[in-house]
């Protein structure tokens, strides 16, 4: 899909009250923490992977909604990191949104991709930056170019 089609895409959800499989990227720009490929590839997340309450309410309500809607989507919203941890996101507003569940692209594949471009620095085959800046910038096409769909 084109980037055209992905933003007719996303103004489609905008106008139906669904959030789209992309984040806004004016609330959710995507926010990186320092981390050399040695941290990344051999410490473990648990550390920095809680997101308070406070902060999942202050997301859900930033993309208007009130909380984990299961009316817009029966399977649920998560506050996801637009970069994950696992690829040196922080928990920051800025790199956090509710992702569906739901639809074609939704958070079942961004976790793949993360895990995939995750392994792929971990092996030498990326650095950190081109997977911070292929996620944040597009995930689903960064999904689409990485698994050749």
């Amino acid at each position: 899909m084109n980037k055209l089609g992905l933003f007719a895409l996303f103004m489609l959800h905008l106008s139906n009250g669904i959030p789209a499989e992309l984040p806004d990227l004016k609330l959710t720009p995507g926010y990186m923490r320092s981390v050399t490929v040695t941290e990344l590839c051999t410490t473990s997340t648990s550390a920095v992977r809680n997101v308070p309450d406070s902060l999942k309410k202050k997301v859900f309500a930033s993309y208007g909604l009130t909380g984990n809607d299961r009316n817009l989507c029966g399977e649920g919203y998560e506050i996801d990191h637009l970069v994950s941890l696992e690829l040196g996101g922080a928990n920051d507003a800025q790199n956090l949104w509710p992702q569906s569940y739901c639809g074609k692209y939704n958070a079942h594949d961004k976790d793949k991709l993360e895990n995939e471009l995750h392994r792929r620095i971990c092996k030498g085959q990326m650095n950190i930056i081109d997977a911070q800046m292929c996620i944040k910038t597009d995930w689903v096409m960064c999904y689409l170019k990485t698994f050749n769909k």
